[in-house]
């Protein structure tokens, strides 16, 4: 007994010394980023597009802007289409040997270099239309957020109990009803937490973005055009001669870091409380008038 103890609290010193140590990191990393990117932070860095290289002045109005349609827009493409794979691999096709095909396809896509996603969206999407667009750097992001949200969805569904499942069924529930109303809000807080990890990955990709979105040196909202983004104005700004673009350069990455951690702060407050989205009432409404 004294062993088991002692081994225990061994253990419990080792992950406590370990997640400081990788807080501490983190907190480095954040500060360096806070203290050197804040002080060139100001009104026209928000509301001015950039000024011609080797002048003073200007701001990232249009990669902010782009930035946002852009992953607003692969949010809205991988999102649905990941959660509902991660379904179909928790629920309908375990014995399937469609499902096995699917998972390995899926697995394969979440260790490809975001490079060759990138690449892919340019053959079949760029080169036919002759030009980049804010549209095929969104597809490109969305195939690189769907598998892990996929994964992270099937993961979260199969640890929900058996006997959940067991016990609507026999209160007469259909198999829809028992997935959207016992399975899938049981393990709603491991399915945003996949959703947030999805978006987080791809909110900070540059690769992708330069075989498909390109870059735009004006502000543009036609998902038909080439449109700026935060990731690729600040490689090109890094990669620049000039010390002016060396320091929004830092700006642009203190926005990205905490555009994402405000996004992961409120989803958490927003899973801790009893809010609903609107969304939820509208299905819920319209399955009850069809009788469901």
């Amino acid at each position: 007994m004294k062993r088991r103890k002692l081994i225990s609290n061994l253990m419990m010193i080792l992950s406590g010394l370990l997640a400081f140590y990788g807080i501490a990191w983190l907190s480095w990393i954040f500060f360096t980023l806070f203290i050197n990117g804040v002080r060139y932070i100001n009104v026209d860095f928000f509301t001015q597009d950039p000024v011609p290289a080797g002048m003073e002045g200007g701001g990232a109005k249009n990669a902010l802007v782009g930035h946002l349609i852009i992953t607003a827009l692969a949010t809205m493409m991988g999102v649905p289409i990941g959660v509902m794979a991660g379904v179909y691999f928790s629920e309908y096709g375990k014995n399937s040997p469609l499902f096995r095909v699917l998972r390995h396809v899926t697995d394969i896509m979440v260790s490809a270099p975001s490079i060759v996603v990138g690449a892919v969206v340019y053959a079949l999407m760029v080169k036919p239309m002759g030009h980049f667009s804010a549209l095929a750097g969104s597809v490109a992001l969305a195939l690189i957020m769907l598998p892990v949200i996929a994964i992270t969805t099937d993961e979260m569904l199969k640890l929900v109990p058996l006997q959940m499942r067991e016990a609507a069924y026999a209160l007469g529930a259909y198999r829809y009803n028992v997935i959207w109303k016992v399975v899938l809000r049981a393990a709603k807080r491991g399915v945003m937490t996949g959703i947030l990890l999805g978006i987080a990955r791809v909110a900070g990709e540059t690769a992708p973005l330069l075989f498909t979105a390109f870059y735009n040196d004006d502000t543009s909202f036609s998902l038909l055009k080439p449109m700026a983004s935060l990731t690729v104005m600040m490689y090109n700004y890094v990669m620049g001669p000039y010390e002016e673009w060396h320091q929004q350069a830092w700006a642009l990455a203190l926005v990205l870091t905490v555009g994402v951690l405000f996004l992961f702060l409120l989803s958490r407050i927003l899973l801790h409380t009893r809010f609903t989205s609107p969304i939820y009432y509208i299905i819920k409404s319209l399955l009850r008038r069809n009788g469901l």
